[in-house]
């Protein structure tokens, strides 16, 4: 499979390196510390036509959420037309499970998964295989 290019966004600088050394084998990986500098990087790339593969959020951010994040990122790809099967794969990954948050997520916002902090290496991967990001036997 071809390296994926990955945005992790965390206002929490441990959680993104955390993300990091697990994802970097897979391919790129891009940081950013709040929904605003993601929007920013997400539209820059679609510009580019260089989307993102998959994209990991964090909701609880200073100056723009991930809910909002995730919100404005879907309506950037629906603008240029990568709805559907052509959008990012998005996980929700933090430590909020409540309800009305995982509803937003999934059927205002249209995550991907929404995944529950602490996040081990072996449940993302399992997530990746799971949305054919990588092989299966591309446990680096």
């Amino acid at each position: 499979m071809q390296p994926i290019k990955i945005l992790i966004v965390d206002d929490h600088l441990h959680g993104r390196q955390l993300l990091h050394a697990i994802l970097r084998p897979f391919g790129h990986c891009d940081l950013a510390e709040n929904g605003m500098d993601a929007v920013v990087l997400v539209e820059d790339a679609l510009r580019h036509n260089a989307h993102y593969d998959l994209i990991l959020l964090d909701i609880m951010m200073p100056e723009m959420n991930g809910q909002a994040a995730l919100h404005a990122i879907r309506a950037a790809e629906r603008d240029l037309g990568m709805a559907g099967n052509k959008e990012a794969v998005i996980f929700m990954v933090t430590g909020v499970s409540s309800t009305p948050a995982v509803i937003e997520a999934f059927f205002k916002g249209y995550c991907t998964d929404y995944l529950t902090k602490p996040i081990t290496r072996q449940i993302l991967l399992d997530k990746l295989q799971e949305y054919r990001l990588i092989a299966p036997d591309m446990e680096s």
